[in-house]
């Protein structure tokens, strides 16, 4: 039979070096001062909470240290009491709790108001009847205590005892009501109002529409109590609401912020008219301005979220929405800043986009007037510039005013601002005809400014395709050429070093300095000397000094723009000598710039890739096929169009997925809750959907209960075993409880079985299983609970160990078979930009390199199998991955729940001889634990599909 331990509501976690004896502590608390007997009653506390028992020790204390008035005995002895054993075997009351219970009646009768108050928070952990009936005098005489502290303990005493041992006290919730009339402390009201609203809430509503006027008077932590209060009756009787809806509005406009916040909820589940949602949403706003902690503004803000999701069909509630949203922009931290933004394009609308894009605009300014950039403030220009970009898209009329302000990032040192304007303009101008001559012209005269070697190409790009006319072409001609100074290069600034020594030699400037100096008697005296300056050089134009450090991938794409704006100049028609000038102006800079590739005037060599590219841009300039022009003028924007049509198909199959998560069958039961008994299962009490998420974490969905249940199975031990042993795993969100059962398989009595489990990883066992004692196939459950720290691949080892009734010798031993947990477990599908895969692929510093070792033979349905097994999403289009070329190159990304993120690059080739795949798949994380847990999980995904 199981032995159950006793319930224990007290931890301790100490270790003693050294435990003394029982008769060492009698002789500390009879003879001991004050502070050896508070040194005693400790060590006593501990040892008893280890499992020591001390029957002898109850007496001395109640002899010795009960009369003691040390207040810090009187703490310890209510943690005694509460943990000595107060029954005997058969279950009678011991016979000296009565002179502890005498001691109780003191302390309730003490002067200290403290003593008192802490006497009666103890008895709220008392569960014996006969300690606590004698009590019920005294208890109830605290109750015109003239101290607010004792008279809110006693409330508390008195519902313990009343949801306890109802026959102690039957008249309790009419003695509350009557305190409550006559209270005036507002924590003791809301004590005893608590009170009336678990044990009498006829009386609790009594009591509210009473004082129903006043509640604006009240304090904050009572009128949280009356918010709860509404929430349930409602809940329970919907055709309450009309009499509580204008208290809920009154406390809207309470001081407390919690009160408000309760206040907006709850408002939101009594009623779903648009006045009660615009009056919720305007009291979270006013929540998210005014609150100083950003923990609180990003909860909040989460709860805005939802509001407006929730009636995001009301066209009215959207617009007022966005422009009371754009006032949380003022706060100073970016992930506020960042969740606002993401909101606000949610609910914008052709309404209200004009006066958002002007408020955007004026946020813009103010980062070019803070001269003190950090790094908070470049991600909050990033973060505008791509919602800019957003209006801009979806509202095109607004693309004519989002563009200039736009523009002037160029010139600025925020690189990443920069780049996702250059994404807005390239989208701009292939979507937007009536824009482009615009846009080429305000990008003409910002190339200069640029100061980001990747803007620059992407800049060169965005010009040379769309320069479609003989102005725009020779515009371009004439702003490259001054970039890149006087041609050509190599001899240029052999030119420049030699006149600048000859000017360093001869136009010097002489300066005199003078330096006070401390002669030997004490004088002062100035000393002189003469130096000279030279003039420094003027600084190189920007295209020049980029190629001058050895950036010559972006002369290739300087070759490409020069190759299209000549190829098309001759398309359109016009002079043949101003053809013929464009073109040999076109290879003299490309061939300048091969010339000083090779000399050693660059910081770095130029490549051979380079090379060949260049060379192969004279040659095209040179011969001038149908094909080559074809592919220069035609074919680039037609892979570009495609490129920005597969994105607008992929954003296009998100939203499409996210519309399917919210749809309902057509055959589903629709709940009316004007309709909904009491009593009905169907009744959704929002209070406890959100504790439930709390509790259980993000739940998953499974398609075969028993199936994946049985999966959570491992056996510990062998049948053959004396003991037999399986847990069940339960995967939470951050902690795994181990549902072990035990089974004796021996008709011998097993005492002390423990169960000790061990964890290698990231891996924390919260508590340790208490020892049980079996009889012979008997069998009992355990459970042990596991903390994970991070997505990394743990292990849990151990044994269990027991006692053979009867038997003398050593502890008997079972060794358990490991459990590896799972790390897919914890990881979950998400999605990134291509720019922010690429920047986290450059953070990250671990990586991972598997090969791929399988016996699948289409690469498609390979990288399927890849994303099943290890729960990343496919960042690359579908349309990317199509076509028969024999290579397979894709992204993948994943997020885990503690906000690590996984990074994947998926590149296999079909080998043409055998039809086999061959290639690799890296893996890149911030943490090795993630990196290598992924690592061997496709490892073992690779084996597994390999046997099979």
């Amino acid at each position: 039979m199981v032995v159950p331990e006793q319930p224990c509501s007290v931890l301790i976690n100490v270790n003693l070096s050294d435990t003394p004896s029982e008769q060492s502590l009698k002789q500390d608390f009879e003879h001991g001062s004050t502070a050896v007997k508070i040194k005693a009653l400790k060590n006593a506390i501990i040892m008893m909470q280890a499992g020591e028992k001390f029957p002898g020790l109850l007496m001395h204390i109640i002899r010795y240290v009960l009369p003691e008035q040390d207040h810090t005995i009187k703490k310890l002895l209510f943690i005694f009491w509460e943990i000595v054993p107060k029954r005997t075997s058969d279950g009678k009351l011991l016979t000296e709790m009565i002179l502890v219970c005498d001691a109780y009646r003191k302390d309730l009768n003490h002067p200290n108001e403290y003593i008192r108050g802490s006497t009666l928070r103890f008895l709220c952990k008392v569960r014996e009847c006969e300690l606590l009936e004698p009590l019920m005098p005294s208890i109830r005489a605290c109750l015109e205590n003239k101290y607010s502290y004792v008279r809110r303990n006693a409330v508390l005493a008195l519902y313990t005892i009343y949801r306890n041992f109802e026959q102690l006290v039957p008249d309790a919730p009419e003695l509350i009501q009557g305190y409550l009339e006559s209270e005036q402390d507002p924590s003791c009201k809301r004590n005893a109002f608590i009170m009336l609203i678990h044990t009498d809430q006829q009386k609790a509503l009594q009591y509210l529409q009473s004082c129903i006027d006043d509640i604006g008077s009240f304090g904050d932590i009572l009128q949280l109590v009356i918010v709860e209060l509404i929430y349930k009756v409602c809940q329970a009787k919907p055709t309450e609401r009309a009499k509580f809806i204008r208290t809920v509005y009154n406390l809207l406009s309470s001081n407390s912020a919690s009160v408000r916040y309760e206040a907006a909820g709850t408002l939101v589940t009594l009623s779903s008219t648009p006045t009660a949602i615009k009056a919720a949403a305007k009291c979270y706003v006013e929540l998210i301005v005014h609150e100083s902690d950003n923990n609180v503004k990003l909860v909040v803000l989460d709860k805005l979220v939802k509001l407006q999701h929730d009636h995001k069909h009301d066209l009215a509630l959207q617009n007022e929405l966005a422009m009371d949203v754009l006032r949380i922009l003022a706060s100073t931290d970016i992930e506020v800043r960042r969740k606002t933004l993401d909101f606000l394009m949610d609910i914008i609308s052709l309404r209200n986009v004009k006066d958002v894009v002007g408020i955007l605009k004026k946020e813009v300014l103010k980062t070019y007037s803070n001269n003190d950039k950090d790094q908070n403030t470049k991600v909050y220009q990033q973060l505008l510039v791509q919602a800019l970009h957003k209006c801009g898209v979806k509202f095109p009329n607004t693309a004519e005013v989002v563009v200039p302000i736009l523009m002037d990032f160029l010139g600025e040192g925020n690189e990443k601002a920069a780049e996702s304007v250059l994404i807005f303009v390239r989208e701009a101008v292939t979507r937007f005809e009536n824009l482009q001559n615009s846009i080429i012209e305000k990008l003409l005269s910002s190339l200069p400014s640029i100061k980001s070697i990747s803007v620059m190409h992407a800049g060169l790009w965005i010009v040379a395709e769309y320069c479609t006319t003989e102005s725009q072409i020779r515009e371009m001609m004439d702003v490259v050429l001054e970039m890149l100074g006087q041609l050509p290069i190599v001899d240029s600034e052999i030119r420049e070093s030699i006149e600048g020594e000859d000017t360093t030699a001869t136009n010097t400037i002489p300066s005199v300095q003078g330096v006070a100096r401390v002669t030997a008697d004490g004088t002062y005296a100035t000393q002189s000397a003469l130096s000279s300056v030279a003039n420094k050089f003027q600084e190189k134009p920007q295209l020049r000094q980029f190629l001058l450090d050895g950036e010559f991938f972006l002369g290739a794409a300087l070759a490409t723009a020069l190759t299209k704006l000549s190829l098309r100049y001759h398309e359109i028609g016009g002079d043949v000598v101003d053809k013929n000038k464009l073109t040999a102006q076109s290879m003299l800079v490309l061939a300048s710039i091969i010339h000083l590739g090779k000399s050693s005037l660059p910081k770095k060599p130029i490549s051979d890739d380079d090379i060949d590219w260049l060379s192969l841009c004279i040659r095209v300039l040179n011969d001038r096929s149908p094909l080559l022009i074809s592919i220069f003028t035609r074919g680039c924007r037609a892979s570009l169009q495609d490129m920005i049509g597969t994105i607008d198909m992929s954003k296009l199959e998100l939203s499409e997925s996210e519309k399917s998560l919210i749809k309902t069958d057509v055959d589903a039961l629709i709940n009316f809750n004007q309709l909904v008994s009491k009593n009905s299962d169907k009744a959704v009490d929002e209070l406890e959907l959100s504790l439930l998420a709390a509790t259980e974490g993000t739940s998953k969905k499974e398609t075969d209960l028993s199936t994946t249940s049985l999966s959570k199975v491992y056996q510990l031990t062998g049948f053959s075993d004396p003991i037999y042993a399986e847990a069940y795993i339960n995967v939470n969100q951050y902690d795994i409880v181990l549902d072990v059962l035990v089974v004796n398989q021996t008709p011998d009595t097993l005492q002390n079985l423990s169960l000790e489990l061990t964890t290698l990883g990231d891996l924390k066992l919260v508590d340790k299983p208490s020892p049980v004692t079996l009889g012979g196939n008997d069998f009992c459950n355990t459970k042990a609970q596991v903390k994970v720290a991070s997505t990394e691949t743990g292990i849990i080892f151990g044994n269990i160990v027991y006692d053979v009734s009867g038997v003398s010798g050593d502890r008997s031993c079972v060794v358990l078979n490991d459990i590896h947990i799972d790390i897919m477990d914890y990881i979950e599908p998400a999605s990134c930009t291509d720019t922010e895969f690429r920047k986290m692929w450059a953070e990250f510093e671990w990586e991972n390199k598997v090969s791929v070792q399988t016996n699948i033979t289409n690469m498609n349905t390979y990288l399927s199998h890849i994303l099943s097994s290890t729960n990343m999403k496919c960042l690359t289009p579908k349309e990317a991955l199509t076509g028969d070329c024999g290579f397979l190159a894709a992204n993948l990304y994943a997020k885990s729940v503690f906000g690590e993120d996984a990074l994947a690059n998926v590149s296999i080739e079909q080998l043409s001889e055998n039809g086999a795949l061959s290639g690799h798949i890296r893996i890149r994380a911030k943490s090795q634990g993630m990196a290598l847990s992924l690592g061997d999980k496709i490892t073992l995904s690779q084996k597994k599909d390999k046997s099979n």
